[in-house]
Parts: structure tokens; C-alpha cells; sequence
């Protein structure tokens, strides 16, 4: 896996630390440096398809970076059979390398980007300085035409030649020891020239011959010879090497003698070399498929079938982005194809009795060693233990067991027979210690539709239901309709539209939709088919756009109906918002539906479709919005929902959220946490913690905003929803307490989220996200860019309420930034009086910041200082740290631009206290910078020189700084998250405001 998703990785500068490390192992190639650099030996372990290879891939481009040469030896399967294979083409990657120095090595080692993300791909690599070794024919006269052999001497030269099949081999074969010495001395040859790194992939591969040569070179080798070692454990035993000669054991070429036993160890390995390379997080995965330009909404669902190996990962987003069709939330993911093929490749290395076992265990409910052993395989352990070892289950303690990726007993039961399976679900059903699961497995065994066992499933769904364990019941409500009888039509019918049901209530979309699948080509009532219906439209998610259809049917089928209309009526208005952007026919069908509720005597439905008309209600700037709000909550106290996802009671936190009553918002919300977690379904939760996690970014608990903003993200990932919500908590999360580069990052992802599914609220507040970091970093242009998106999406969807996104106090600064004063002040004119008639005193508050820098811009200093140090007392009144220190870091600009220095040290230093207070460190950073533009002593041009300087933007002062203490334009560009492009720009813009025309002579402008 790469972070680079397409072409060569980015120019380096001298000095640089290299290309960027692959997604999610930033951490492990510093362990895998800090190794090298303490022990100069490392060993790569891990399951094939987890990155390995990657990793040492950066590792070798950051050696070669820093001026190092590096050999790539990667062997082949076949290498194992042929005798001195790899030690062969060591010896033609060192001839290569100095064959070729300087100019001809047109290419380095292969690159990151280079290679299928994740793919420990073989082949003999060569490189460094120089590029991949030619093949030994285009070698001048074979490889001792380098000249690094003429000072072998003659036995160790001719030993090493016939080697290479240079010199033909003697009746009695090469003089081990001298090949021995020869091959040593070749390495050390090598490091006088300087530092060297070998990278030796595939080690599992080497011959005897080559490991038992290497292995004695490396003994003799100075610690200026660093080795990496990349090896997939063989967890079956080295069957594969029955058939391998024993180190000169009959191989042609080689003298006889005795072997004590083949290691495929270069060293003997400890812990402290030893590293594991780990699969990746859900979140990691998002990334990476987003980096190689592949469908992310459903990262968490590819994640638990790939189980967080890159390879099989980038297999099922490929097999996703290949479908026909887009694959919905509500639709089983595409495992065909190159997926289902990698797991059969992974699964395939096992003995039969091996893969019998697993697939017992895939087929149980709740696995282990004990329980696989009494359904009749004696040898359940040892199997286990050894798919343990090969990356395929994780073994605990007490003999449970998972497997490491859901694609793995998906595909064992997939190409399992009939006969095969049916024969493990009765064994299982006679040694299960839980009825329910005893009735699932005999259920499961029998392919005869019975009534009197779908009988037993819909009671054993209906304990399960009890237990809490909403998705065993769902599984098993779906197990009893497909076990009754077809000529029970009736009977079948109504067990599918309660199996859709519960699969609504346990959010398994893909359940609800094989309910809904099967119901609807049956013979069933318009009323069941609404409610099926209805159930796939719950669990859908952001991911609204491609289901039209339900809408249209339900609609047709519910005629006549009246509570039916009015639950249909309820998820077209939450359409008509998410998918189509538009808040008035929302507010309409909304309207409609609470009206039937009420009318049939239905309080859930008529609570919820007020809740969102009051939704509605306040984004379209309208006074009903509280009247209509409390109506919703009267109800919701004499019937409580069962889902509380769009109750009155989160949107009244929410109206708290977005009026800044954070305290009032935050103890509610917690008092309402611990019920949703314990009763609610997994979108409550997450709607709560990512609510959480926005109100402590603006109260400035920025700790717990990133830790609440990462438990809403990891429960979405689990459940299989898109991401694109709680990646725009996190973005917020990461602006106020993390790292200005990781929230452009996750507003991004969150950007493309939410184009995927068509969601336009959360396009347009991603887009404001990224829009504010742009703006932060000082990357004006493509902030004003993303924030005019912005102001056309709230347009477009007829957005009134100026709360609800603070949008146009970010633009009004972009603009400013821009040199569009004018444009700025129009912008701030606009929204002021319809804060002013909503009474939106925070977000007026916002505009008098903005409003304050646009005087400064117009000469009036005084003026702006003045209303900027109201500003920012009244946001301490407020509660808003953060949107007090960012006023005090604009008073600091304005007082500069007065030439009152103390005035301005003062306020920075007043903005850094609130900064850290409040644990906002992107924040502290910027405050604790020391200005750019702090008024020269003795400057050279005196007044002059002053002016100039206080023109400069605060973007453009951090910029100035850097390059005038020597940063070069690209690592100014990654120090300050911009584009080297957006860097050159600046600086001809700083260049003309203060008259330079050189780095020096910036230089000296700044010097004190």
C-alpha cells in the first residue's frame, strides 16, 4: 500500500527525509529505522498480502535519499530448487550498481507508487544509486566487467564465476570456503564506498546455498552493511522444501558435504529486529482506497472482510468499483472476482484437515478450539494453531476464535458442497451448549422447508430479541421464513416482513434486503410490502439516491392507507433533505405526515415528522421552528419511540449546539448517552458522539471533541454506514485540539463521502470544513475556491439559518485575504440582519471579527482594534475559547499594523493562554509563532520598510518567515500544508508588497 496514489513520488530536497511512508505506517518504518540504526538488522514478518514488501520499499527510498546504496534481492518460489539462485544475483546486483554509476542510473530503487498497493510482489530487483540490474547478457563481458572483482583473489574470483556460470564449473565443483570469502569480501568491497542497505524480499525463498553464503557474509560484514530481511512465516512446516537439497548435497556444482540442516535465516532473529507488520484499521483502509481512487463509503464493511490486510482490501474496493451497478448499503458486498481469489489463495496453502476444521468453526455461531473439536475433528488445536500461524484466526486465550478477515469463512462456505455444510451444522447442532444456537444449526442442516422448525427459529429469534442480541434475532427471523413451507404463503409472508423489521432494529442492511427481496416476489398485501420496504429504507444510511424506486412503490402501495402513507411520508421528507438538498419540500411532506399520524392516533410517527419540520423549520430561518419543536417533544414524553435517531430530543441539543448553549447541550446529551447505549440502535449512538464531539470543539474540551469524534467514527465503520458524517466531526475535532494536516485530510475523505452517497447536507458542511482549514493554513486561494461551493450548496438548498454552518465569516476573511474587501463586506451585509431578526448573537459576533479586519484593510486601525477587542471579550462571555483567541490573534495582526508592538505581543501571548487552556494545539502553535511581521527595531528602510511589512497577510508573514530562515519552496509547502504552486504564488505576491526581488533580500526585509 502507498500514499501515493498515482505517478512518481514528489521531487525531494536535500536534506529531506524521503518519500512519505505508506498509508498507516508512518510509526512502523520509524520502529523499522530506529532497528536498523541500533542493530542494523531487521526482520519484516507478517501474512502475505499485509504490506510488507511496501514498507521496505520506503525504508530503501529514504536510505537511497540520503545518499545510501541499496541492493533489492527478491526471490522467487522457484529460486528454492536451483542451487546459489539468490547469492547469484547478489553478485549481479553489485556488479550492476557500480557498472552503472552517476548519470546511467536513470531509475532508483523501485518506488512506492510503483507497485500494487499492499503486493509483496517477487522478482529480482536490483538498484542503487544505480536502477534495476540488466539480465546477464547485457552485462559488458559478464559481471566482472565492473572492475569491484579485480581484487579478489584467484581461488575467490574463480569461485565466484563459476557462481555465475562466468568460468565452467570443475569436476569437483567451486571451493566453498573461497566462495565463502569471495562473497564476503564483495560485500565489504561495497561498504567502503559508503553506507549500504540490503533488502533481501522473499526470504522464505532463498536456497540453502545462497542462505548459508549470505549468512556468513553478513557475519564478516561491517555495521555499515544494514539488512532487511521480508519473510511470510510458513506455518504449515517447510513441506515445500522435502524435495530441496541439503547445501552441497548432490547440487550440481557443489562439492558433497554434510549438512547439519537448512535454516532460511540469515541471522538468528530476537526480538528486539523482529517486527510485525500489523494489519490496518478501518480508518486506515479508508484512506487507502481513497488514495487509490476507489469507493470509500463502505471502508468499514471492507474492512471486516478484508480484516485490515491491504491486499485483500484493495481486491473487494476493486471488485466494488468494478460492479455494473453501485453496491448499496442495503446490498451484500461484490466478493468475486480477484477477492474471492486472494482468499481462496490464503486459504489454499492449508492442509485438507486444516481447511475441514475451519470450516467447522466458520460455520459455528460463537467458535472454538473446544467446541470445533466435539463436533468431530480431534486434532481442532493443532489445526487451529497452525492457522493461527498463517494469519488466517486469532486464538484467545480460552480457545474462542475469529478470523482475521470476514472473506475468509465467507469463501470457505462458499465453495463448500451442500453435503459439506450440511453435515457441519448437524454435528455442531448436537455439541452447542445454547438451544437458540443448537435451532440455528438444525435449521441450517436441513435444506426442506418445515414448519414445525420454523416454528423453533421464530421462538429462538424471539429470545434472542429478548437477550438484546438484535442481530442473532435478526439472523434467525430470516431463517424462519425461509424455513417455512411455500404453500404457507400467509404464514411466510408475515415472518419476511418481521425479519425486515428486526433487521431495521439491528441495522443489518443486508438482511432487511434479502427480507425485502424474497417478500416482494411473493403474493403479499400492499401493507407488507410498505413495511418491508420501509425497513430497507431505514437502514439505508446517507445512502438515499439510489432508491427511488422504494419510494415510488411505497407510496403507490400505501394508498388508502393512512398510517402507512404517513410513515412513508416521513422517510421521503428525510430524502427530500439528504438526497435532493431541498428543505421546503422536506418541510412539506413532514408537514403531511404528522398530519395523518395524528389523524389515525399514531404519536411515534407524528413526534418524529415534527422533528423534522422543526428541522426544517429552523434551517429555512422560520420563527416556527421552537413552537413546532416543543409540540414534537409533548408527544415524544406520552410515546416514546423506539429509535430516537431523528427525536425531538436530539434536535434540541442540537438547536442548543447551534444557538452556543454548549453548556445546557452537553449535560442533556450526557444524560441521554448512557439510555441510548444501553436501548437505542448504533445510528443513536452515533449521532449523540459525533453531537458530542461538535459541541466540545466549540466549548474547547478539544480533548475529549477528538476522542468522542473517533468512537463516533469507529461505531460507524462497525456498522457498515458511511463514513462521511463522523469524518466531518473529526475534521472539526482535529481544526480545534489536533493536527491542521489531518483535518484537511478527513474533510476531505469526508468531501468524497459524501458525493458518493449523494448526501448534500453533509457535502456541503465537509466542504466547509476543508474550506476553514484552506483558510487557517493560509492556502487563500483554494479556500475561497471551496467556501464559494460552499455558499452555492446553502443556496441552492434555500439555507436561512446562518447557524447552522458559520460559512460566511470564513468566506468574508477568504475574500478579505483575497484582496476583495468589497466582496467581503458584502458578504457580511448579507448575513447580519438575518442573524439580527433570529437573534443569533454568536454568529454576529463571528461577522464583527471579519468586519473589524476588513477596517484594518481599509486603514481604519483604530477603529478595528477597538471592535476586535469587544469581540473578543463577548466570546469569552460566550464560552468560546477558541473563537476568543482566534479574535485576539486578529487584534495582534491589527495592533502591528498600528506599530504597537507591546499591545500586539500582548494579545498573542493573551490568545496562546486560551490556546492551551483549552488544549486547542493547532491553535498554540499558530499563536507561539513568532511574527513574521513584528515591526522591525532598526530595520533597514525605517518607516518604509515597516509599512510593507504590516501589508503582508498573516498567511503571507508565516511564509515570509520560513523562507527567510532558508526553507526552500517545498518544504515551506509541507511545513504550512499547502502546494508548492500555492507557495510560488505567494511569494511573488510578498516579492512585490515588499519590493525584493531575492531570497536574500527577503531576508534581510525581516531581519530585526
Amino acid at each position: 500500500m502507498t500514499t501515493v496514489p498515482n505517478g512518481p513520488l514528489p521531487a525531494r530536497t536535500p536534506g529531506a527525509a524521503g518519500p512519505p511512508a505508506p498509508v498507516g505506517r508512518e510509526e512502523l518504518l520509524a520502529r523499522l529505522e530506529s532497528v536498523l540504526h541500533a542493530r542494523g538488522r531487521a526482520l519484516l514478518t507478517g501474512p502475505a498480502g499485509v504490506g510488507k514488501t511496501e514498507v521496505a520499499l520506503a525504508a530503501a527510498a529514504r536510505a537511497e535519499a540520503r545518499g545510501e546504496t541499496v541492493l533489492w534481492l527478491a526471490a522467487l518460489p522457484a529460486d528454492r530448487a536451483i542451487p546459489g539462485a539468490a547469492a547469484a544475483a547478489l553478485v549481479a546486483s553489485v556488479a550492476s550498481t557500480v557498472a552503472w554509476p552517476g548519470p546511467r542510473a536513470a531509475e532508483t530503487i523501485p518506488r512506492a507508487g510503483e507497485r500494487l498497493a499492499g503486493e509483496d510482489v517477487p522478482g529480482t530487483i536490483t538498484t542503487a544509486p544505480g536502477g534495476p540490474a540488466p539480465a546477464a547478457d547485457a552485462l559488458p563481458a559478464g559481471v566482472f566487467a565492473s572492475g569491484v572483482f579485480d581484487d579478489l583473489p584467484g581461488p575467490q574470483r574463480t569461485a565466484v564465476a563459476m557462481l555465475c556460470r562466468e568460468a565452467p564449473i570443475q569436476q569437483g565443483g567451486w571451493d566453498p570456503i573461497a566462495l565463502r570469502l569471495g562473497i564476503a569480501r564483495i560485500l565489504r568491497a561495497l561498504t567502503s564506498r559508503g553506507p549500504v542497505l540490503l533488502v533481501v524480499d522473499g526470504a522464505e525463498f532463498l536456497d540453502p546455498d545462497s542462505t548459508d553464503l549470505l549468512r556468513f557474509a553478513l557475519h564478516l560484514a561491517p555495521p555499515s552493511l544494514r539488512v532487511i530481511a521480508v519473510e511470510t512465516p510458513e506455518p504449515y512446516g517447510d513441506t515445500h522444501r522435502a524435495d530441496t537439497p541439503e547445501p552441497g548435497n548432490g547440487a550440481a556444482g557443489h562439492p558433497g558435504r554434510s549438512g547439519a540442516g537448512h535454516s532460511a535465516h540469515l541471522w538468528v532473529p530476537s526480538e528486539a529486529d523482529l517486527l510485525l507488520v500489523p494489519p490496518l484499521q478501518a480508518d486506515e483502509i479508508a484512506e487507502l482506497l481513497i488514495h487509490h481512487r476507489l469507493p470509500s463509503r463502505m471502508a468499514g464493511r471492507i474492512h471486516r472482510a478484508s480484516g485490515g490486510n491491504p491486499r485483500l482490501a484493495l481486491a473487494v474496493g476493486r471488485s466494488l468499483a468494478d460492479a455494473r451497478t453501485p453496491v448499496h448499503h442495503a446490498e451484500a458486498l461484490t466478493l468475486s472476482g480477484r477477492a474471492r481469489d486472494l482468499a481462496r489463495q490464503l486459504l489454499g496453502a492449508a492442509p485438507p484437515p486444516v481447511r475441514a476444521t475451519l470450516l467447522l468453526a466458520a460455520l459455528a455461531l460463537r467458535p472454538s478450539a473446544t467446541l470445533v473439536r466435539r463436533a468431530g475433528r480431534p486434532n481442532a488445536e493443532a489445526d487451529l494453531a497452525a492457522a493461527e500461524r498463517a494469519g488466517l484466526v486469532s486464538l484467545a486465550e480460552d480457545g474462542s476464535l475469529v478470523f482475521t478477515a470476514g472473506l475468509l469463512p465467507s469463501t470457505l462456505v462458499h465453495d463448500a458442497c451442500w453435503a459439506e455444510r450440511s453435515a457441519g451444522h448437524a454435528a455442531l447442532a448436537e455439541v452447542v451448549d445454547d438451544p437458540v444456537e443448537a435451532v440455528r444449526h438444525r435449521a441450517l442442516a436441513s435444506d426442506r422447508p418445515d414448519e414445525e422448525l420454523a416454528a423453533e427459529v421464530a421462538a429462538a429469534a424471539e429470545t434472542a430479541r429478548r437477550r438484546g442480541n438484535n442481530a442473532l434475532a435478526a439472523e434467525l427471523a430470516l431463517l424462519a421464513a425461509e424455513s417455512t413451507p411455500g404453500r404457507d404463503g400467509v404464514r411466510r409472508i408475515a415472518r419476511l416482513v418481521d425479519a425486515a423489521e428486526e433487521a431495521a432494529r439491528a441495522a443489518r442492511a443486508d438482511l432487511a434486503m434479502r427480507a425485502t427481496t424474497d417478500l416482494l416476489a411473493r403474493d403479499a398485501s400492499p401493507t407488507d410490502r410498505v413495511r418491508a420496504r420501509l425497513a430497507v429504507l431505514d437502514t439505508a444510511g446517507q445512502g438515499l439516491t439510489d432508491l427511488d424506486d422504494m419510494y415510488v412503490h411505497a407510496m403507490e402501495d400505501s394508498e388508502g392507507e393512512t398510517a402507512l402513507r404517513a410513515a412513508v411520508q416521513l422517510r421521503l421528507a428525510v430524502k427530500y433533505v439528504l438526497a435532493d438538498g431541498d428543505p421546503e419540500r422536506s418541510r412539506t411532506a413532514a408537514m403531511e405526515s404528522a398530519a395523518l399520524a395524528a389523524s389515525v392516533g399514531d404519536p411515534r410517527t407524528a413526534a418524529q415528522a415534527l422533528t423534522v419540520q422543526a428541522r426544517m423549520e429552523r434551517a429555512l430561518g422560520s420563527p416556527d421552528a421552537e413552537p413546532v419543536l416543543a409540540r414534537a417533544r409533548e408527544l415524544e414524553l406520552a410515546e416514546r419511540p423506539l429509535g430516537i435517531r431523528n427525536a425531538a430530543q436530539i434536535l434540541t441539543i442540537r438547536h442548543a449546539l447551534f444557538d452556543d448553549r454548549l453548556v445546557d447541550a452537553r449535560d442533556e446529551l450526557n444524560g441521554l448517552l448512557p439510555l441510548v447505549q444501553r436501548r437505542g440502535s448504533v445510528e443513536d449512538a452515533i449521532e449523540l458522539f459525533r453531537t458530542l464531539s461538535e459541541i466540545e470543539s466549540r466549548i474547547g474540551a478539544c480533548g475529549a471533541a477528538l476522542a468522542h469524534a473517533g468512537q463516533s467514527l469507529a461505531l460507524t465503520l462497525e456498522a457498515g454506514l458511511s463514513p462521511g458524517p463522523a469524518w466531518y466531526a473529526l475534521a472539526l475535532a482535529e481544526t480545534a485540539g489536533g493536527s491542521l494536516g489531518r483535518a484537511a485530510s478527513y474533510a476531505r475523505r469526508s468531501v468524497q463521502a459524501s458525493e458518493e452517497e449523494g448526501d448534500r447536507v453533509f457535502l456541503s458542511r465537509s466542504r466547509y470544513a476543508l474550506g476553514r482549514v484552506q483558510l487557517i493554513n493560509g492556502d487563500v486561494a483554494a479556500a475561497l475556491e471551496t467556501l464559494r461551493r460552499v455558499q452555492t450548496d446553502e443556496r441552492a438548498q434555500s439555507t436561512v439559518d446562518p447557524s447552522m454552518l458559520r460559512w460566511h465569516e470564513e468566506l468574508a476573511e477568504a475574500l478579505l485575504a483575497h484582496d476583495a474587501v468589497e466582496d467581503a463586506l458584502a458578504v457580511l451585509a448579507e448575513v447580519r440582519p438575518v442573524a439580527g431578526r433570529l437573534g443569533r448573537s454568536t454568529v454576529l459576533l463571528g461577522c464583527d471579527r471579519a468586519q473589524a479586519l476588513c477596517l484594518a484593510a481599509e486603514g481604519r486601525t483604530d477603529e478595528a482594534a477597538e471592535l476586535l477587542t469587544g469581540t473578543a471579550s463577548r466570546f469569552a462571555e460566550a464560552g468560546l475559547p477558541l473563537e476568543q483567541g482566534r479574535a485576539l490573534m486578529a487584534l495582534a495582526r491589527v495592533e502591528r499594523k498600528r506599530r504597537r508592538r507591546s499591545a500586539a505581543q500582548t494579545a498573542l501571548h493573551t490568545a496562546a493562554t486560551v490556546f492551551e487552556r483549552a488544549g486547542a494545539a493547532p491553535w498554540l502553535a499558530l499563536a507561539t509563532e513568532a511574527p513574521a511581521g513584528e515591526l522591525p527595531g532598526a530595520a533597514p528602510g525605517g518607516d518604509e520598510t515597516a509599512t510593507a511589512l504590516a501589508s503582508l497577510t498573516e498567511a503571507e508573514l508565516r511564509l515570509a518567515r520560513l523562507v527567510g530562515q532558508g526553507a526552500s519552496n517545498q518544504e515551506a509547502a509541507a511545513k504550512l500544508f499547502l502546494s508548492v504552486k500555492t507557495v510560488e504564488a505567494r511569494l511573488t505576491r510578498i516579492y512585490q508588497k515588499l519590493d525584493v526581488r531575492s531570497r536574500a533580500q527577503l531576508a534581510t526585509a525581516l531581519r530585526p
